[in-house]
């Protein structure tokens, strides 16, 4: 299974990802941290990403991921990041540690650490 953040979940689903990343998302199933919806949520309320969550097609896709909830193993991976960055980068890194599951990222800084299970 596959952790993807929220930049690359947008680009799957507008079809943005470069041929390496098509490769790694079409090997294994896709995951969610709980995050990337809120994330997702914010972003379209400041209009700066046209994805409407109330959109059927939307809906239908977002509910075949699997969403990571922000629970009490993903919190206590925080303080394991060697790596630091915005909350909900954090937060998405801490998911693929607590649940060992590769992240799909373009961050630098995510793609940085040492510890954090990166899909390459």
């Amino acid at each position: 299974m596959l952790n993807l953040d929220t930049h690359i979940l947008l680009f799957a689903l507008s079809g943005q990802v470069t041929a390496a990343e098509r490769k790694i998302l079409s090997a294994d199933d896709w995951s969610i941290s709980a995050i990337v919806l809120w994330e997702i949520t914010r972003l379209a309320e400041l209009k700066r990403i046209s994805v409407d969550l109330e959109d059927r097609e939307v809906a239908r896709v977002l509910s075949r991921i699997h969403t990571w909830p922000i629970d009490l193993a993903v919190c206590r991976h925080l303080r394991l990041l060697d790596v630091r960055g915005d909350p909900a980068d954090d937060l998405i890194a801490a998911t693929s540690l607590a649940h060992q599951v590769s992240l799909v990222t373009r961050d630098k800084r995510l793609r940085q650490s040492k510890k954090v299970p990166l899909a390459r």
